[in-house]
């Protein structure tokens, strides 16, 4: 029998920065930029709302996955009034 093709899911459809273009942050890093405590950012990353790889006994969060956290959960100025 033939290899039978998947469709690829949704998130693979987006194009992907190539690995060497990604700048990556520790958790102190993503912390420090976040303006929030290291161990917020580990519970971020550990319930899956902020993608990070492990490396090691480590983590790095790709910059561009903080900046689109920050921009997602960033609140409605309609809601300050």
């Amino acid at each position: 029998m033939g290899g039978a093709t998947r469709e690829p899911a949704a998130a693979d459809e987006r194009p992907r920065t190539p690995l060497h273009e990604v700048n990556f942050f520790t958790v102190a890093e993503t912390a420090s930029v976040m303006r929030i405590s290291k161990m917020t950012v580990y519970r971020l990353v550990h319930s899956s709302e902020l993608p990070a790889i492990r490396v090691g006994r480590s983590f790095r969060i790709p910059e561009q996955a903080v900046h689109d956290y920050l921009r997602e959960n960033q609140p409605d100025p309609a809601d300050q009034r």
